[in-house]
């Protein structure tokens, strides 16, 4: 048995399919069913049993998992020490839920890359939750600290969020002074059954709502704002990328959330990922202050 065996069991088990595996691995699918029947044979136990929902992990699979992954870890650092503390290379794959993926990321991880010319950067922009015992990402941002499971937690940033909407909207209807006033009002948020962190029910927190336009896409939600649909709770780095809008009532109306940097247990160890994730850390708080800072003061009264 070598490392390569492990690496296509190992994506089989976090894909629970051979063409998953294949794509991840870049090999065709018939390779990846071959080389999983040569280990079953040199193992001496089935480890998967395929069904119509895909390949899933027998008893004997599941107990392997373990030293799979530590062989991976292994390998990892080993790239680690040949490549070297100057400069992170190789690929980093991100999970964030989708606001943090388009207003936040992109700019923060082009100027990690320019810093580290070796280095390949992919985010995953999914409003929900990963799995990253699966390897769905090498690390992911969370809108709520995890409570259990086998995780590296570290605290990325605090940020705020107000009421906002196109000033088209606000000239047409009726006047807003204070949080009473916002029943007269239509609503952009959330599928209420798609909220998949509690730090996301917004509307509920404020007393307002039920939203009219909802999505489970935070970038769906503020392009209706921006055509001028309702009022919704927006990220404050969210807004310079959105100069039609304007806060409402912020000195009222103001919520702050923090995001969380999460990985497995079992990276701990690989210094490209804790150099990465430091990297993360700083530049991350750098430019939530920088976009933060780019919206007018909220005034007492």
């Amino acid at each position: 048995m070598d490392w390569d065996d492990f690496r296509i069991f190992l994506a089989v088990a976090r894909t629970e399919s051979l063409s998953g595996a294949g794509k991840r691995l870049q090999i065709d699918p018939a390779t990846v069913g071959r080389r999983i029947a040569r280990l079953e044979t040199g193992i001496g136990a089935r480890l998967f049993a395929k069904s119509p929902q895909g390949y899933a992990l027998t008893e004997e699979g599941t107990r392997l998992v373990p030293h799979a992954m530590q062989a991976e870890a292994a390998m990892e650092r080993a790239t680690d020490a040949l490549s070297g503390p100057e400069g992170l290379t190789g690929q980093i794959r991100i999970g964030a839920p989708d606001g943090c993926a388009n207003y936040l990321l992109p700019q923060v991880l082009a100027r990690i890359c320019d810093a580290n010319p070796g280095l390949e950067v992919q985010i995953v922009a999914l409003p929900r939750v990963f799995n990253l015992s699966k390897r769905e990402a090498d690390m992911a941002i969370a809108v709520s600290r995890p409570e259990a499971g086998r995780l590296i937690v570290q605290k990325l940033t605090d940020y705020r969020l107000h009421l906002a909407a196109s000033e088209v909207y606000l000239a047409s209807a009726p006047p807003i002074t204070r949080p009473e006033d916002l029943g007269n009002h239509r609503f952009v948020g959330y599928i209420p059954d798609m909220i998949f962190d509690k730090e996301l029910d917004y509307l509920s927190e404020i007393g307002a709502g039920p939203a009219v336009l909802t999505s489970n896409s935070v970038s769906v939600q503020l392009n209706w704002l921006r055509h001028g649909a309702g009022l919704g709770v927006v990220h404050d780095f969210a807004l310079p990328a959105a100069p039609d809008l304007v806060r409402v009532i912020p000195d009222r109306i103001s919520l702050t959330r923090a995001f969380w940097l999460l990985r497995h247990e079992g990276d701990g160890r690989i210094d490209r990922l804790t150099r990465f994730a430091d990297h993360l850390v700083r530049e991350v708080r750098i430019e939530i202050a920088r976009l933060e800072r780019s919206q007018p003061p909220v005034q007492d009264g």
